[in-house]
């Protein structure tokens, strides 16, 4: 019903910043929840950031508080990650999720989204 689509990751150094981008496309996300996950090999997908279908509240796990921002422009169907201070930390896969509940899973976990992008890769050197 809905395609999502990350683009935006590449090679950062420490301390730089990065916006990705995550373009919906087959059906309006207006009224779902959209989050940001990201996952490295061997470890459990990792949700780190969340907004409500209005865009007027977000969830940020502590390791990317004051660090990350999410935001939406429902115009556009496009939501964003933009990232700053980046640390080595932060080099895993990242990927853009929805959730067709309108938010009442917000900010839930992998299994509260029904859409998931390909993801985009983002690493950090040192």
């Amino acid at each position: 019903q809905v395609q999502l689509a990350e683009s935006g990751g590449g090679l950062v150094q420490a301390g730089g910043s990065l916006r990705l981008s995550c373009a919906a496309s087959g059906r309006s996300i207006n009224y779902y929840g959209m989050a940001w996950f990201r996952q490295v090999p061997g470890k459990e997908r990792e949700l780190l950031a969340a907004i409500i279908w209005s865009g007027s509240n977000t969830y940020y796990a502590d390791s990317v508080k004051g660090r990350f921002t999410i935001s939406r422009d429902n115009a556009k169907n496009t939501v964003y990650l933009q990232m700053s201070s980046l640390k080595p930390e932060d080099t895993a896969v990242y990927y853009c999720a929805a959730d067709t509940s309108s938010g009442r899973n917000w900010p839930g976990t992998p299994q509260s989204y029904d859409y998931w992008g390909q993801g985009t890769q983002v690493t950090v050197s040192s």
